[in-house]
């Protein structure tokens, strides 16, 4: 059997060449026909931009023509500026001011052209004079005539246009501004030469006739042109920008063919590759379908997966390490030593480590712990556990590095800590009570017979010990005195045990005896001690109660013991040769006032809700790392302080519902701040300032 002939496939052939060939072409024709209509595109708009160029060009000139007779009122005067102003104006020829008969009161000629008007007397224009004044009286502004030729001696001429300025002062007209335009020299002047560069420009006509030329092209069969029109009150002038067209390019053109014809040869390719790209596309999905696995599963770590060559260069992390360092996986894949995660001060450190781990030196498998840094600054610890990564072919390409974060586990370790040290600072706090119980208990006794000793002292003073009848004066003054004395002995033995029944109260949590209080008393009851102690340090006491202060609702013996607390800081914190205030001495200002509550004026005491009291000095301020833990349990500056003061007298306002707080003083020391509940039936009572 014979085998049977397959059909020949010139003919195909022969279609695809022609088909290609057809292509080229068009491609060809549309290419050209492109060029032509971007190069005429681009003439056009230099053309708008050339007159755009001449406009303003002019109304710059209008607007120095308007300020030549604004600072010439005379025609003496005149002269010198419009001079000076031909010389700048290259494109002016003449200058005239005319009265309102259209007399000439002043001229003066451009130096660049003084024969303009030889051949020919000025009076032989006045037609196209009288045409633009009339327009400008008409459009009450500036106007310009239709150009015209105006001869010559040598025989040739210039095309000219004349601009009329109406002039006046006060409302009243002083004649007109005449301005004579060369057209020629306004497209050399008024025009970029950068622009006009190789092509031609000129005033034309309507029919094509050339009133003015400034350039020209050589004559080729190939030249652009465009027209645009420059729009003048009074009159329009029609502006032809040429240009030689460029020659075509055909290597372009062809490219772009060649770029089809291979376009149409892959398709027939793809055809015969059809059967081999679908087993590829089988085989890249089984390929694909594996990688999204993998993918799937790096992506669900919260461990962080670093690959790095031998040089140390990153070549894969998954998003848990891109979380972890603030930066993006574009930003990380490629870089390398000095990491972009590591502290700036530690940068030599790991440098050396990274040195030691790829000279072969490679670190316990079970890992180590190391510092890294976010993108916004911020430190973390982490675990870095490493090990080679191996290819194929059996050899170690670089490190595969898997990064814990330790920060919650640091974070959980911390509160621990913190637990630990809260449970120490409760057992020495139920240490401290049981002292002062203790304390409580013992100096009852003796201080309650001091009180007795005191009442009966006075006792025999007054019954027994009288003044007989040779008692001199000088008796009566020490029997006083004695009396006095005794009196405060009372007083503070029966306020020290208030003191101590209350620190006692204290540290069982009792319910202290609360009521209300007058502002003042608080101050007086501490007011000796305070004196006194003031006094020894050379230091003035000013209190300041605001006027309109109510009573407030508290337990008395504790917030004076608050107070009294506060004042002895404040007098400790300036100490003797420390400047005081701009007049040189050291105060210490306790002040009261009452806090607006939510309607009404502080001083009617109606509203107000809360009485402030202020504590302030001015001594040297705090720093911030005592600033920080002042308030904290056993934290203390003294030598001999104990560091429960502060921190005994916040939970003193605290339970009054209050809050106790302390900020920087102006111009220098620290003002401590605390509130103290209004009592509920208070009876406000104006109270003048005090200076111990």
């Amino acid at each position: 059997m014979s085998r049977a002939l397959k059909p020949p496939r010139w003919p195909l052939w022969g279609a695809l060449l022609l088909l290609v060939g057809a292509l080229l072409a068009v491609l060809i024709f549309l290419a050209a026909e492109y060029e032509v209509g971007r190069d005429q595109a681009a003439l056009d708009q230099d053309a708008t931009t050339v007159v755009g160029e001449i406009r303003s060009a002019l109304l710059r000139n209008v607007q120095t023509l308007q300020s030549l007779n604004a600072f010439s009122p005379t025609p003496a005067s005149w002269d010198a500026p419009a001079a000076e102003l031909l010389a700048q104006r290259r494109e002016l020829v003449r200058l005239e001011w005319r009265d309102t008969d259209m007399r000439v009161l002043a001229q003066r000629l451009s130096a660049y052209r003084p024969d303009v008007f030889d051949l020919l007397p000025r009076g032989q224009a006045l037609p196209e004079v009288r045409q633009a004044c009339d327009a400008a009286q008409r459009l009450s502004g500036p106007a310009y005539s239709a150009s015209y030729f105006w001869p010559k001696r040598d025989g040739r001429g210039l095309e000219v246009m004349e601009l009329c300025l109406p002039l006046s002062e006060a409302g009243e007209s002083r004649g007109f501004l005449i301005a004579t335009y060369s057209l020629p020299a306004m497209l050399a002047e008024l025009t970029d030469a950068v622009t006009l560069r190789g092509r031609g420009l000129s005033f034309v006509e309507s029919d094509g006739a050339r009133l003015a030329v400034h350039s020209v092209v050589p004559v080729q069969r190939r030249t652009l042109s465009a027209h645009a029109l420059l729009d003048l009150p009074g009159h329009t002038l029609l502006l032809q920008l040429e240009s030689p067209r460029r020659a075509l390019g055909l290597f372009p053109n062809v490219l772009t063919g060649v770029v089809g014809a291979l376009s149409l040869a892959l398709l027939a390719v793809l055809y015969l590759l059809a059967r081999d790209m679908r087993r590829r596309q089988r085989a890249e999905q089984r390929a694909a379908d594996a990688l999204a696995f993998r993918k799937a599963m790096e992506d669900s770590l919260v461990t962080g997966l670093r690959a790095r060559d031998m040089s140390g260069r990153i070549t894969y992390v998954n998003p848990a390490f891109c979380q972890m360092v603030g930066l993006t996986a574009e930003q990380l894949v490629g870089s390398g030593m000095p990491a972009p995660w590591w502290p700036p001060e530690l940068v030599d450190e790991y440098q050396q480590r990274q040195a030691v781990r790829l000279a072969g030196q490679v670190l316990p498998r079970e890992g180590y712990e190391s510092v890294f840094q976010r993108s916004d600054g911020t430190r973390f610890p982490v675990l870095i556990i490493e090990a080679p990564l191996i290819d194929a072919q059996g050899v170690q390409t670089g490190y595969m590095s898997a990064i814990i974060d330790l920060t919650e586990q640091r974070r959980i370790e911390e509160l621990n800590r913190a637990s630990q040290d809260k449970l120490q600072a409760t057992a020495r706090l139920a240490t401290v009570g049981e002292m002062a119980s203790l304390i409580s208990h013992e100096l009852n006794q003796p201080l309650a017979a001091i009180a007795s000793y005191a009442s009966g002292t006075l006792n025999l003073l007054h019954q027994g010990g009288g003044r007989g009848e040779g008692d001199s004066d000088g008796d009566d003054g020490v029997s006083d005195d004695i009396e006095r004395a005794i009196r405060r002995i009372g007083e503070q033995a029966e306020r020290a045990g208030r003191v101590i029944r209350g620190v006692a109260d204290f540290v069982r949590r009792r319910d202290q005896v609360r009521e209300a209080v007058e502002p003042h008393l608080l101050i007086e009851g501490i007011s000796t001690l305070l004196t006194l102690q003031a006094k020894k340090r050379g230091i003035r006491l000013q209190v300041d109660i605001a006027p309109g202060t109510p009573r407030v609702w508290c337990d008395r013996t504790m917030v004076e013991q608050v107070l009294l607390n506060l004042a002895r800081n404040g007098m400790q914190a300036m100490p003797l040769g420390d400047p005081g205030t701009a007049s040189g001495l050291r105060v210490l200002r306790i002040a009261m006032a009452p806090v607006m509550g939510e309607a009404g004026e502080p001083g009617e005491g109606r509203c107000a809700r809360w009485v402030r009291m202020d504590v302030t000095d001015h001594g040297q301020g705090l720093p911030p790392e005592v600033a920080e833990r002042l308030f904290t349990p056993f934290f203390t500056t003294k030598a001999e302080g104990m560091g429960l003061g502060l921190s005994l007298c916040r939970t003193v306002v605290e339970q009054h519902g209050g809050a106790l707080d302390f900020e920087p003083a102006q111009p220098r020391g620290t003002r401590f701040s605390f509130t103290l509940p209004v009592a509920e039936a208070s009876a406000a009572r104006p109270v003048e300032t005090h200076a111990f």
